[in-house]
């Protein structure tokens, strides 16, 4: 297992290299290039204009900018904003504790719906329930996440008035527990609606190949009582297309996350990118691309030794 991890590591460096010259290339192609802010500007002046390029290195060919740009990012320098110079890494570092936060809830919130919904589908195939949980993940899945966030926010904030709209916690209540748990409640259930749909459907395929295996008419036929043939035999070989799913999510769950963000006012990585898509933040915008892949990466990486973990075949391979 160890050496599979470590090839699936190095593997992951030439990933993370195209990403990169991709994003960076982008970057540079956009109208206006890095310098847009400054040149869509009338009030600078063109020798402004240089001196700012000479400033952040904008004067030498792209190449050179892209391999020190690179070597900073493997040094830990991730560049400097265009707005305030503070330090690209520091500003997202800043944001990541409240996008794990409502990932963290909205994700945990989704298995363990999804899985019980999934579950009981497979266990009474084609009953009211399962027809219900199949026609509502399907309608789940057909809405975008922007529309739920508006009709969450309108029913539950503004009809209803029993949860804040928006932000993290109410004005003056900074650190409170209870205010963070009441604003944290609907971008949860929002961004955790289209997820649990996901989960459903594929926790309900896999179980059902499961329960349909030669090994579970056997230990039917042993006399093993329904919860053990559920727990024992059909939940870990079901287990391993779900954890492949729990790998695959991660980009819709960032993107997701991005929505619910910027409707909910969720002081995030979602809502730091708008807002630096929005200033023209080139700096901030090709950290978080990159801190971004390295999570996803990380996480597929995770997600290939616990599939190694559970199925002896994978590891084996």
């Amino acid at each position: 297992m160890l050496f599979r991890s470590l090839r699936r590591l190095l593997q992951a460096v030439p990933l993370l290299v195209g990403v990169s010259i991709i994003g960076f290339g982008l970057m540079h192609l956009a109208p206006g290039g890095p310098l847009a802010v400054y040149t869509l500007n009338p009030t600078i002046q063109a020798q402004d204009i240089e001196r700012i390029k000479v400033l952040f290195g904008l004067d030498q060919p792209v190449h050179v900018q892209y391999v020190k740009w690179a070597s900073g990012i493997f040094s830990g320098n991730w560049g400097y904003t265009f707005f305030g110079g503070r330090p690209v890494l520091g500003v997202i570092l800043e944001r990541v504790p409240a996008t794990l936060l409502l990932m963290g809830s909205a994700l945990s919130l989704a298995i363990v719906v999804g899985l019980a919904i999934g579950v009981l589908g497979a266990l009474r195939r084609y009953s009211v329930f399962d027809v219900l949980a199949t026609s509502g993940a399907l309608v789940a899945l057909s809405f975008p996440t922007f529309w739920f966030g508006l009709m969450a926010i309108y029913v539950f904030a503004i009809e209803l008035r029993w949860l804040p709209s928006g932000g993290m916690w109410e004005l003056g209540e900074e650190g409170n527990l209870m205010s963070l748990l009441r604003h944290l409640v609907l971008p949860t259930l929002v961004l955790a609606l289209v997820i649990t749909a996901t989960w459903s459907r594929y926790a309900r395929s896999a179980f059902l190949e499961a329960l349909q295996q030669d090994f579970m008419r056997t230990a039917r036929a042993k006399g093993l009582p329904p919860r053990a043939r559920l727990l024992r035999h059909a939940f870990p070989n079901a287990a391993k297309p779900l954890v492949a799913l729990l790998g695959v999510e991660l980009p819709f769950l960032f993107s997701g996350a991005l929505v619910a963000e910027t409707i909910f006012s969720w002081p995030g990585m979602g809502r730091l990118f708008v807002d630096a898509l929005t200033m023209k933040e080139y700096p901030i915008l090709m950290g978080m691309m990159m801190f971004t892949a390295i999570f996803v990466i990380v996480g597929n990486l995770l997600a290939d030794i616990a599939i190694a973990a559970i199925d002896p075949r994978v590891r084996l391979s």
